[in-house]
């Protein structure tokens, strides 16, 4: 192992392993420096494990309403112990698989915690590392062995990438028992009966999605008026409908107080349109976002600037630092595992002197996948109109698609949103059946700069879910079919 790199990363989540595989694509000598599993926060406790989680709620979900398909089952159950190895064991297979993907592609991983000495003024950027930090959570692997390299080391580029956490509020702190984040609740020993979710963004919500087809009573409290505060208004308004059909109980507008300990679980005190109450349940999940780890790297020490707990950066990643970059989660929103990706392939370009295309954030996507699923790109039409956009909004329910109605799935829709001058499509948003596999046609279109008459003159194949996409462009202009 040397001591001296073109490209070191800190980090090995989406933004750092992809960045470094791109490196050494390129030819750069790289390095990733990790302190605790392979894959990040996304493949070791979200982004995998909880699809994982709530894959094993739809089937039961399904197998409960067997007779709405014509099919007789008895009475299902789950063994929760069995759902969550279940879960675990894709994060370890896909765990392993980045590690495989580092020794493919020869670069150097090296364990422990990083921080900057020196950077800027022409020279080499030089990282000390130290012992790896003890970890939140075990990692899913054993740390290989022979990556362990403690000391200090020099690299022309240095990738900031160590993600984020989930943010504690004061007295609110989660204990592992009766307070949860997303890594207690990904784990449970045993199926609660009642819980509250604080916080109705993409975790809080998939979390009460999976533990209400679970069996368990749900409450959410959300401090804004809106649940899923990022999006569509009225896509948001058609979840929570079908969310409250599911029998999951919200609370919006609503401020959790107090959250006291009782022997057998916790007493949460809200505070909603000036009245106060006291909600009783086994289990609370604090789901009120996350923050970036930029704790112990000496960002500042070399002069960095950092707002707000987060790394500022161009659309390259590049800080102000020179020789430094930041991407992913610390570099801020949206705080997803595809823009990390993304975003470190486009630095790795750029330190190459490729022709990059710069980070555009309003084209990337966002899915959550509760029931239904959520999934959307670009802007609002609330915010569109704020930016002063003269809009033209389609919309078509799955209640008049084929192939929705012949899955049993006649809930959602979908929406669109196009500038009434130009035809440019500003923003796609859906919530219903699949929809995170559908969006991303609407990515593709809003990247090649697709214009309405391009979308309407596209033909979508009978029967699918997609034709939902081509009636609400169509509808948008007056010209919808089915509807």
């Amino acid at each position: 192992m040397a001591d001296t790199y073109d490209i070191l990363i800190i980090g090995g989540g989406p933004g750092g392993y992809v960045a470094a595989i791109r490196a050494a694509q390129l030819g750069f000598k790289t390095a990733v420096v990790e302190r605790e599993h392979l894959g990040g926060i996304c493949l070791n406790w979200g982004c995998i494990p909880t699809k994982a989680l709530l894959r094993s709620a739809e089937v039961f979900h399904y197998a409960e309403h067997g007779d709405n398909y014509g099919l007789k089952i008895q009475k299902p159950d789950f063994d929760i112990a069995a759902v969550v190895k279940r879960s675990r064991g894709v994060s370890a297979q896909l765990n392993g698989g980045v590690a495989g993907l580092m020794k493919k592609n020869k670069i150097d991983v090296i364990w422990g915690q990083a921080k900057l000495m020196k950077a800027g003024k022409g020279g080499p950027v030089e990282v000390e590392v130290g012992e790896p930090t003890k970890p939140a959570v075990q990692p899913q692997n054993p740390v290989p062995k022979g990556v362990l390299g403690h000391g200090t080391y020099k690299a022309k580029h240095v990738i900031v990438a160590t993600g984020a956490r989930p943010r504690v509020l004061p007295g609110i702190e989660a204990d592992g028992e009766r307070i949860w984040t997303y890594f207690e609740a990904m784990k449970p020993q045993a199926m609660p009966k009642s819980l509250i979710v604080m916080g109705s963004g993409a975790i809080g919500i998939e979390f009460a999605s999976f533990y209400r087809t679970m069996g368990a009573d749900v409450t959410v409290v959300e401090l804004l008026p809106q649940i899923l505060p990022v999006e569509d208004a009225e896509i948001a308004a058609v979840a929570r409908k079908q969310f409250e059909k599911q029998g999951m109980k919200i609370l919006s507008d609503a401020k959790v107080a107090k959250v006291a300990k009782t022997a057998d679980g916790v007493e949460v005190t809200v505070e909603q349109g000036g009245k106060s109450q006291v909600l009783k349940a086994e289990k609370l999940i604090s789901a009120v976002g996350v923050q970036g780890n930029t704790e112990g790297l000496n960002l500042e020490g070399v002069g960095v600037t950092v707002e707000r707990g987060l790394v500022k950066t161009d659309p390259y990643g590049r800080t102000n630092v020179e020789g430094v970059y930041a991407i992913g989660d610390v570099a801020g929103a949206p705080m997803l595992a595809h823009k990390a990706e993304h975003e470190g392939t486009i630095c790795i370009e750029k330190i190459k002197g490729m022709d990059a295309h710069p980070m555009k954030r309003t084209q990337i996507p966002g899915c959550t996948y509760c029931q239904p699923q959520i999934a959307s790109v670009g802007l609002t039409e609330a915010k569109a109109k704020e930016e002063g956009r003269e809009v033209k909004v389609g919309r078509f329910r799955f209640l008049a698609n084929g192939k929705a109605i012949a899955l049993g799935e006649p809930d959602g829709m979908v929406k669109t949103v196009f500038d009434a001058k130009t035809g440019e499509l500003l923003g796609a948003h859906m919530v219903g059946a699949e929809v995170t596999e559908l969006i991303q046609g609407f990515v593709i279109a809003m990247g090649l700069e697709t214009t309405e008459e391009e979308l309407m003159h596209t033909v979508f194949p009978h029967p699918t879910l997609s034709e939902m996409m081509h009636e609400s462009v169509l509808d948008a202009y007056g010209k919808v079919i089915h509807m």
